[in-house]
Order: C-alpha cells, then sequence, then structure tokens
C-alpha cells in the first residue's frame, strides 16, 4: 500500500519545542504557588495552573502538527479539536492535583503517571482524529505503543520533577526548575513526534471538508494565544510568589518584633534578666504552687555595696559592664527552676523554689556572695564588689508578694547596717528599722525643699597669734519632728539616694553668699571651707559650677577654700590631679582633709595642686601622750612645709594638744578649744569680738 510522505517545517517544530519547555516550566512554578497558598486562592492558582498548562501541551501539539506537511489540503474538525484541548486542560488539573499534596508515595507517581500518560495519548490521538480526511489514518501498532510507553515515563518523571522542585524562590531553584522543564519539553516533543511517525497516511487521502480550520491561521492563533496565555501564567506566578515571599518575610519580621517587644516588657534591656513584671508572675504563680504542696520557697533581695561610688567615678559605661559581670555570676550560681531578676540600678532580687530548710537557703546565699566576691575584670580593670542580702521565707515570713517583697528589702538594709558584705533573715524588727529609714528619706527630700538646712561655722585659728584666720562651713538639719540632726545621721542616707548633690551645691552656694555678706557688712576678710563629697569632686563641669557660684555671689576665688578627702583624690589619680589643677588655676584652695587616715601616699602631694593638709583628729587627740600619733604628726608637718604646703590639725580641744601642735610647727588649728561650729550670727558676733573664749567638750560636734 502506497503512503502519503509528509515533511516538517522547521521554524515550527522550534517553536513547539519552545512552547513545550515554556509549558513545563510554568508548570512547575504554578506547582509551587498551588501549595504555597491556602483555601480560595490554592484552588485558584490550581484552576489557572490546569488551564495554562493543558493550553501549553495542546498547543505544542497543535503546533507541531502544523508543522507536518502532506501534499494536500489539510484541515481540522472544531468540536473535536476543542474536545482535545478540554483533555489537554483535565489531564493537567489531574497532575497539579497529585503533586501539590503534602506527600506523594512512589503509588501515587505510578498510578498518575499511568493516568496521565493515558490522558496525553488520548489528547494526541483526538487531534489527530480531528483531521478531516478520507481514508481515515492509520497506524503502525508498535509506534503506537511506544508513544505510549514515552508518554507514561515522561509523565512519572514529569509528575516526580514538579513535586520535587515546587518549593523555593533563590537562582539556584529557579535554574534547577528551568533544566527539567527542558527535560519535560523534549520528552513531550519526543511523545508527540513518536505518534506522529505511528501515523499512516493513505495514497488516496484526499480532504473531506471545505470548512472547518486552515492550517495557516490556526498555526498563528495557537502560537500567540500559547505564548501570551503562558508569558501571563508565569508572569503572575512570579509576581504572587514575590509578594507572597515579601509577605511572609514582614510577617516574619512582625513575629519577631512581637517576640522582642514581649521579650522585652518582661526582662531588663541591661542583663537580659527578668524584670519586675516577670519576677512578681513568677512569684505569685510560686505562692500558688506553694499552697498547694505545702513547700517553701525562698526570696532573697541583694543589692551591691557602694556600687554609686563606683559608677559615678568609673562612669555609667563602666557600671553597665560591672552590672552585666555580676548579672551572669549569679545566673551561675542558681539552678534551672530559680529566677534572679534585676529591679534597676543595683538591685537584684532570686527567687528559690522549693528550698526546705533555711539553712539550704543561707548556704545558696553564702556562695553567691562568695561568687560575685571574686575579682572581675570589666574593660581590663580588675574590680571587686561585695553584697548585702536580705532573705524572706515563704511562708514564715509572709503568704502574699508585697509582704514577701517588703520584708527581704527589709533584710536586705539590715545586713547593709550591720557592716555589708553578708546575708540576713527577715526578722520582725527590722520592718520597724525600714519604716524609719524610709521615713528619714521622705524627711530629707522635704527638708531640702523646706530649706530645713543651715550652715553652722567653726573658726580656723593661727597657732602663732591665735588669730581667727578661716572658717569651715559645716551643714547642719533643723528638722522641725526631730530637732537638730547631726551630719552623721544623714550624711549618708543623702549620699545613697542621690541628694547629695543638690545639698552639696546649696552649702557651696549659701557658705559663699554669706562670707560675701560679711565682707560687704565690714567684718574681716576670711576664707571659707566647703567639704567637697566623692560624689560632687567627681563631676565633670564641679569647675564652671564652683566658678559661677563665685560669678552669682560675688566673692573672690582666694576667700574659698574647697576641702576633699585623701581617699576621694586616690581613687583615680589622673583625673583628680586634672580637676585639682582645673579648680586651683581659678585661684581656690585645696585642702587634703582627714589626712592619714586613707591611702597615705606621700607621692601624691608633688603630683597635686594642693595649699593645705588637715591632720585628722584621730592623731591629734592623744598628740601629747602617744608617741606614735606625736611622731606621725611631727613627720606630716615637717613633709607638708618641705614641700610649701600649710598644716591645719583638727580636733583640738585641750591645751596640751595645742601646745604640742606650736611646738612641732603647726600653722592652723580649729576645734573645740576655741570654739564649737556656731549659726552665721554667733560667728559673726565671735570675730567681731576678737577671738572668743574658748569652749570645752561642747557635745554635738
Amino acid at each position: 500500500m502506497q503512503y502519503l510522505n509528509g515533511t516538517y517545517h522547521a521554524g515550527l517544530v522550534v517553536l513547539s519545542v519552545f512552547v513545550a519547555v515554556m509549558a513545563s516550566y510554568t508548570a512547575i512554578n504554578l506547582t509551587g504557588r498551588v501549595v504555597a497558598t491556602r483555601g480560595r486562592a490554592s484552588t485558584l492558582w490550581l484552576a489557572g495552573g490546569a488551564l495554562a498548562m493543558g493550553c501549553g501541551i495542546w498547543s505544542m501539539h497543535f503546533i507541531s502538527m502544523l508543522a507536518f506537511s502532506l501534499p494536500i489540503r489539510m484541515s481540522y474538525d472544531l468540536g473535536i479539536t476543542m474536545l482535545s484541548l478540554l483533555v489537554a486542560i483535565g489531564v493537567s488539573a489531574f497532575a497539579l492535583r497529585i503533586v501539590t499534596r503534602p506527600s506523594v508515595s512512589r503509588m501515587h507517581f505510578l498510578v498518575g503517571g499511568l493516568l496521565m500518560g493515558a490522558g496525553i495519548c488520548g489528547m494526541h490521538y483526538m487531534g489527530m482524529h480531528a483531521m478531516n480526511m478520507a481514508p481515515a489514518i492509520s497506524y503502525d501498532v508498535l509506534g503506537v505503543a511506544a508513544s505510549a510507553v514515552i508518554a507514561v515515563v515522561a509523565s512519572i518523571v514529569a509528575l516526580w520533577l514538579a513535586f520535587t522542585l515546587r518549593a523555593g524562590n533563590s537562582w539556584v531553584a529557579h535554574a534547577k526548575k528551568a533544566g527539567a522543564a527542558v527535560l519535560m519539553g523534549l520528552a513531550i516533543i519526543v511523545m508527540h513526534f513518536t505518534g506522529m511517525e505511528a501515523a499512516r497516511f493513505d495514497a488516496a487521502s484526499v480532504c473531506t471538508s471545505t470548512g472547518g480550520l486552515d492550517g495557516n491561521w490556526l498555526a498563528l492563533l495557537v502560537g500567540v494565544a500559547a505564548v501570551s496565555l503562558l508569558t501571563m501564567a508565569l508572569l503572575l506566578s512570579v509576581v504572587d510568589s514575590r509578594l507572597a515571599t515579601r509577605t511572609a518575610s514582614l510577617v516574619s519580621s512582625l513575629r519577631r518584633a512581637n517576640r522582642q517587644l514581649h521579650h522585652l516588657a518582661l526582662h531588663d534591656s541591661l542583663t537580659r534578666l527578668p524584670n519586675r513584671s516577670l519576677l512578681e508572675d513568677r512569684i505569685v504563680q510560686a505562692i500558688h504552687g506553694a499552697e498547694r504542696s505545702g513547700k517553701r520557697f525562698a526570696l532573697m533581695f541583694l543589692d551591691l555595696d557602694r556600687f554609686k561610688t563606683i559608677n559615678d567615678s568609673l562612669g555609667h559605661q563602666y557600671g553597665d559592664k560591672l552590672l552585666q559581670a555580676v548579672a551572669a555570676r549569679l545566673s551561675d550560681c542558681l539552678r534551672a527552676n530559680d529566677t534572679v531578676a534585676r529591679l534597676g540600678g543595683d538591685e537584684f532580687v532570686v527567687l528559690l523554689g522549693d528550698v526546705g530548710a533555711p539553712t539550704a537557703v543561707a548556704s545558696v546565699a553564702r556562695k553567691m556572695l562568695d561568687t560575685i566576691a571574686l575579682p572581675l575584670d570589666v574593660e581590663g580593670q580588675v574590680q571587686s564588689v561585695s553584697a548585702s542580702i536580705g532573705i524572706s521565707m515563704y511562708p514564715d515570713d509572709g503568704t502574699s508578694l508585697r509582704d514577701l517583697m517588703t520584708n527581704a528589702d527589709s533584710a536586705m538594709y539590715h545586713a547593709k547596717k550591720v557592716g555589708r558584705a553578708n546575708h540576713q533573715f527577715f526578722a520582725p524588727a527590722m520592718n520597724a528599722a525600714a519604716g524609719a529609714r524610709l521615713a528619714l528619706e521622705r524627711a530629707l527630700r522635704l527638708a531640702l525643699e523646706n530649706q530645713q538646712f543651715e550652715l553652722h561655722y567653726q573658726p580656723k585659728v593661727d597657732v602663732a597669734s591665735g588669730a581667727v584666720v578661716a572658717m569651715e562651713a559645716l551643714v547642719r538639719w533643723r528638722c522641725p519632728q526631730r530637732g537638730m540632726v547631726p551630719p552623721n545621721d544623714f550624711i549618708g542616707v543623702a549620699e545613697e539616694i542621690g541628694l547629695i548633690i543638690p545639698l552639696g551645691a546649696w552649702v557651696l552656694r549659701e557658705a559663699c553668699r554669706q562670707n560675701r555678706a560679711w565682707q560687704l557688712a565690714g567684718m574681716a576678710q576670711l576664707r571659707v571651707a566647703v567639704n567637697l563629697s566623692a560624689y560632687q569632686f567627681r563631676q565633670k563641669d564641679l569647675p564652671e559650677f564652683v566658678a559661677g557660684v563665685l560669678r552669682d555671689t560675688g566673692m573672690d576665688a582666694s576667700c574659698l577654700e574647697l576641702e576633699v578627702t585623701e581617699s576621694v583624690v586616690m581613687h583615680n589619680p589622673a583625673d583628680a590631679a586634672r580637676m585639682l589643677d582645673r579648680l586651683h588655676g581659678q585661684g581656690i584652695h585645696i585642702s587634703v582633709d582627714d589626712f592619714g587616715t586613707g591611702y597615705s601616699s606621700l607621692s601624691y602631694l608633688k603630683q597635686f595642686r594642693l595649699d593645705t593638709l588637715k591632720i585628722d583628729r584621730s592623731f591629734v587627740r592623744d598628740i601629747s601622750s602617744d608617741a606614735d600619733d606625736a611622731a606621725i604628726v611631727r613627720s606630716v608637718i615637717a613633709l607638708a612645709h618641705s614641700l610649701r604646703l600649710k598644716v591645719i590639725a583638727e580636733g583640738v580641744e585641750t591645751d596640751a594638744q595645742l601646745a604640742y601642735l606650736r611646738e612641732l610647727g603647726c600653722d592652723q588649728y580649729q576645734g573645740y578649744l576655741r570654739s564649737k561650729p556656731l549659726p552665721a550670727h554667733e560667728f559673726e558676733a565671735l570675730v567681731r569680738a576678737g577671738g572668743g573664749a574658748p569652749v570645752l567638750k561642747v557635745a554635738g560636734r
């Protein structure tokens, strides 16, 4: 039997390959969108993907057929052609449904590949049947079987590749998808041309239709439609994927931000420890748990000793790092189910769950104190700190959050009061002391606001002539409820609550104002000495502040003397030297108070800009009877004079002490032998009277 031999248009063959590859690549991308979405969006992507993929495969098929030419006119039945398109779309929907399952087994791939291959074969041979010609096309059985095998194998491979590569939007992922699309497209093309090779066209065949679809415009229609549809589907897939990725990134960022905000709301930003809110929640949980189980737990208040001094002298940045190091050490001391929290500043609270006897709690407290006391290397500087711990026990010391917190706090203050660097269990008597302390703090704050402080002045007397040559301003608190409160009872508290800075500023301003007023009133021009606390001395703008006070009050700088203790200047000698040099450069006299009780380093006397050494009263008290004290005073006077410094002795109360100081060559003295500290009007009367009689052993210095 004679058959017609057909030829292929090379350009249309290339176009069909391109459409097949593009359809495969689009199908793989659409698979990822179906998987990535949920609900209605997933269904819409499945429907759209089936339409695009089905049209792509169908278009490839007919472009390939249009590339095939016979020596007779060819036409296609419109109904059968559209039916083959529906088959292609249905097969595509089935394939997408399989590969978008959460998991696909080997059996799914096998059964799906068989059904999908059968569908592709059905689409192909149905399209061939749409050709209007007689006699009908006959087929080579082996060729048809080969095309079916290729369709099934290609379908199984296509399903596996689509399932494997459905996730991922990186460049590497897209490169893999492109490679897979090329393989899938070529497999579909091979199946099509294998099926075409199986077709037999009788030599007497003629076209049986004068209408139908003409191949010339069908090629243009199918090609443009297929490429346009696949391009739109691919662009929509890419845009949607990018939007989904961006949305997912924003959602992820929002979740992270929410987690961070939640963490920040419940944790201290500096140490990352739980804050007060989280601590209180855990204490409440511990109370409920203890009520049910009958077990005990402990609450510890821990406060670093003299941390404010370190913070003010070395800077807040150094203090922050020190707190972080302490927090890390505390965490290492505790069990996983215990809680250590930071309330603020240098205050920490530890919640110990299920502790049993107080002896176990005491053991933990000692471990914490010993661990904190180990030297810390912070920014290359070794620092040693200590802590005071107060402990309350549930239910012995309270059954509510407030009671346990208050009682642990009271025990901590008691630990500081009895010497620091120790732990104390709560006792009922401590609440009274804690209440008194809080009342004192409130009264001190009101005292500064209500101007309850006043200055008393103690004369500084020339040893040789007995004349009053200067004075020291000493603060007193005249409280309406407490009466006259001595400095020892409130200065330490003022330092701890941060009131010493404004109080010290008031003392300096008032002393300068009063001295200038006396000068304008015609009283002898005397130098007034004002004590600087460690906190004042470490203020960077202290020289500018002092200059401002002198300018505002109109007092000459030579009439002001600032007294600092040697422990203050020796804490950081380099910074102290610069500060003293700036103050001394203004014409202010500088005196070292309590000399001999601190570092007693002779080298700093040469390094610092000083005018006067003040011998502490502890050496003067027994100077006439204690050979060691006498030797110390003699050495100090000789050393000071060799460095051209004046020497003043404080605490002189007897004629014998004064006589000995005169013999040693001391320049000035102050003490009860001449006068106790006096209110301003009494001091003025004393000076105008030319001195005043000695006042001995007057209480309440």
